[in-house]
C-alpha cells in the first residue's frame, strides 16, 4: 500500500502468474497497468491491458489476475 485516500487504498504490485479466482464483496477495483501486460479473467470474458490501460471490477464480480511476463500494476480497491 503505496497511498490511502477517501477510504480508499492505492497498492502498486508487481506480479507474474496467475492469482486465484476471487471476489470483493464490499468494494470495486481498479487495476491500472503501469509497466508490461496483463489479464482480467471473468467467468466467461477476458481482457487484455497494456501500458497507461485500466480496467474497473465491480464489487461482487469473481476474477482472476494473470500476467504471462511480469508487470507493474496500480490497484486502486
Amino acid at each position: 500500500v503505496v497511498a490511502q485516500l477517501n477510504g480508499q487504498e492505492l497498492k502498486l504490485v508487481q506480479f507474474q502468474g496467475e492469482f486465484p479466482w476471487h471476489r470483493h464483496e464490499r468494494e470495486d477495483e481498479l487495476f491500472l497497468v503501469w509497466s508490461g501486460r496483463m489479464r482480467l479473467e471473468f467467468r466467461g470474458q477476458t481482457v487484455e491491458l497494456g501500458p497507461g490501460e485500466l480496467c474497473v471490477v465491480p464489487r461482487g464480480v469473481e476474477h482472476r489476475t494473470c500476467a504471462d511476463e511480469e508487470a507493474q500494476v496500480l490497484i486502486f480497491e
